[in-house]
């Protein structure tokens, strides 16, 4: 069985050469893209052990029955092929040698070589030495001799949840037709299923799913993505008699994706121990700016305090991707790329209709006891800092107390007012007086009891909550001249040393005249850019858009009297909303409840 195919960098893909071989020394050794394959000049030499071509042995051993791995590979020329292992411990990485062989063929061959003896720590990788000039490496794989009545079978079935973004699904969808769907050389060709809930009702479903019974559009009501990704999984339930899908992934609609890493995810499922049937498997986002740039793979929740396990490594650096084969605790994998078994999936077992932010983070949670994660398996996802939506700041608060209400207990009063406290005095120094409505709103919301979630239009609340924001607009239309050294300059500003105490005492200088302007990134703005301005332009350089906000002494003792107001019925109002959760909010997670909500 071919376990892990050894991939080139594909324009429109993946560029990134690093993440594929690592030249070393200063000979040359260049891809060849029209018959993907490296020429060689003589003793240049290639490593292999990098993010998307070396085999995770230690996770291969841990969850899958996997006991033999061979390297095949495709050579043309001389080669001296040495077989190694890499493993991180505290800041060394270890390198083991397993074998050393020199091939020589004058035409294309095929060569084995076992990993014999080689342990089961760290990483398997190879290195290729070219012995003359013109040499050629055409690609191959790991493989391994498995019994077939030991193979798992696998269907999968893929949910996506779209709202008018036709140009990614339509170029996902053709990579998926291209790579998988209508290639019978896949090994996932005629077992992968496609699921779109089309939110916003635009995509066009006859020329997209033309010819292809494996592609599944349904017209959904735009109910954010906690509404589409359940209706995908309603979807499945419903027609999973005739389908036979085993397991759902989840996948984000405006993501690159690697169809290797679809591939690499069906392996593992089919190859899957007993005692971790059940385990989910977790993709990780890359940077779709910076594609080496990992921005989480696994996530921890702790009541809201998210941490984003192995975040920033850049993945060009083997000790980097060494790192990522250590396993640290972790809780849940967002659903930009998240596959779980279909058994999951229950009448009484849905997500929770919370619109956006939380969604993913309380399913995973809730269900998920095992988390997968490995090099290879991918999303490459424009990063966050580069969206900012104001809106944002009402789901995220609500949903955060609706999902510590089932998860985390411990989050009482003080934990919250302390939170409260802290995200006033941010918003307060940056003068986002609209962002403070929409802050509050969140925990009255929530407050209220799911009685009131249930009743909710959420596509009508979703409307009001948007227009209640800032949103970003053109920078003409703004009275506020826009300045790129200005906004270049105020990135680079810091507090002086032994300032902090100064602009702590004056409230960031909010009690100080203010005596001038400033222009700031919209989604990466620290209170040091605010000290003394009258005015300042929050700056979105990927729209090249951007919103104004203006101090005012008078709107910030009366955001801070509101909060002083909601801190006081806190202790009175909290603990009967979160009990409310836990008992009657048991019914949002039900199909009888998602049919009538969707208007299924």
């Amino acid at each position: 069985m071919k376990i892990q195919e050894l991939l080139f960098p594909v324009i429109g893909r993946c560029a990134e050469t690093e993440l594929y071989f690592r030249p070393e020394g200063e000979e040359r050794a260049d891809i060849e893209r029209d018959v993907p394959s490296i020429v060689f000049e003589k003793y240049a030499k290639v490593l292999f052990d990098t993010y998307f071509n070396g085999f995770s042995i230690e996770k291969w051993n841990k969850y899958t029955i996997l006991d033999n791995v061979s390297l095949r590979i495709v050579l043309k020329g001389r080669f001296k092929v040495t077989l190694m292992t890499k493993e991180k411990i505290h800041e060394d990485v270890v390198v083991r040698l397993v074998g050393e062989s020199v091939v020589d063929s004058q035409d294309k061959k095929e060569y084995i070589f076992p990993y014999q003896n080689a342990g089961t720590k760290g990483m398997y990788t190879f290195r290729l030495e070219a012995l003359q000039d013109g040499c050629r490496f055409y690609g191959g794989s790991y493989c391994s001799e498995i019994p077939q009545e030991k193979i798992r079978n696998v269907r999968i079935g893929i949910g996506i949840c779209t709202f008018k973004r036709e140009a990614f699904i339509e170029k996902n969808l053709r990579i998926l037709r291209e790579t998988i769907l209508e290639n019978p050389d896949s090994a996932l060709y005629g077992h992968l299923e496609v699921f779109i809930a089309d939110n916003g009702q635009t995509l066009d479903r006859d020329s997209l799913s033309s010819g292809q019974t494996h592609i599944h559009i349904n017209p959904n009501r735009n109910l954010g993505g906690a509404g589409g990704f359940t209706r995908d999984l309603i979807e499945i339930m419903k027609h999973n008699g005739e389908l036979g899908i085993t397991h759902v992934l989840l996948m984000d609609d405006d993501i690159v994706i690697e169809p290797e890493a679809l591939v690499k995810t069906y392996r593992i499922l089919s190859l899957l121990k007993d005692e971790y049937a059940d385990a989910f498997i977790g993709g990780a986002m890359l940077r779709l700016d910076q594609q080496y740039v990992q921005v989480e793979s696994g996530a921890s929740w702790n009541g809201g305090r998210l941490c984003s396990l192995k975040s920033g490594l850049d993945l060009t650096y083997c000790e980097n991707c060494l790192y990522n084969e250590l396993e640290e605790y972790r809780e849940f994998n967002a659903w930009w790329y998240c596959c779980f078994p279909v058994g999951v999936v229950r009448e009484d077992n849905l997500p929770l209709p919370i619109f956006i932010r939380g969604d993913d983070l309380e399913y995973g949670l809730r269900n998920m006891k095992h988390l997968i994660l490995m090099n290879g398996i991918c999303v490459w996802h424009e990063p966050f800092e580069n969206k900012y939506s104001s809106f944002l700041e009402y789901y995220i608060t609500r949903n955060q107390l609706i999902d510590n209400s089932f998860h985390c207990q411990w989050f009482g009063v003080k934990q919250l007012a302390h939170d409260i406290l802290l995200h006033t005095m941010q918003e307060l120094m940056y003068y986002r007086y609209r962002n403070m409505d929409i802050y509050l709103r969140g925990i009255r919301d929530f407050l209220k009891g799911p009685k009131w979630l249930m009743e909710q239009d959420g596509e009508a609340l979703h409307k009001e909550i948007m227009a209640a924001g800032y949103r970003g607009q053109d920078l003409e239309t703004l009275n506020m001249p826009f300045n790129y050294p200005v906004y270049q300059a105020s990135r680079e500003v810091d507090i002086s040393k032994g300032r902090w105490w100064f602009h702590l005492l004056t409230f960031n200088g909010i009690i100080l005249k203010a005596k001038g302007e400033n222009i700031v990134p919209m989604a990466a703005c620290r209170t040091v850019q605010f000290y003394r301005m009258k005015r300042v332009m929050h700056y979105d350089i990927t729209s090249n858009k951007a919103f104004i906000t203006e101090k005012s002494v008078r709107k910030t003792f009366s955001y801070l009297f509101k909060v002083f107001g909601l801190l006081c019925v806190l202790p009175f109002k909290l603990k009967k909303a979160q009990q409310a959760y836990r008992t009657e909010g048991l019914r949002l997670r039900t199909l009888t409840f998602w049919e009538k909500y969707l208007g299924i």
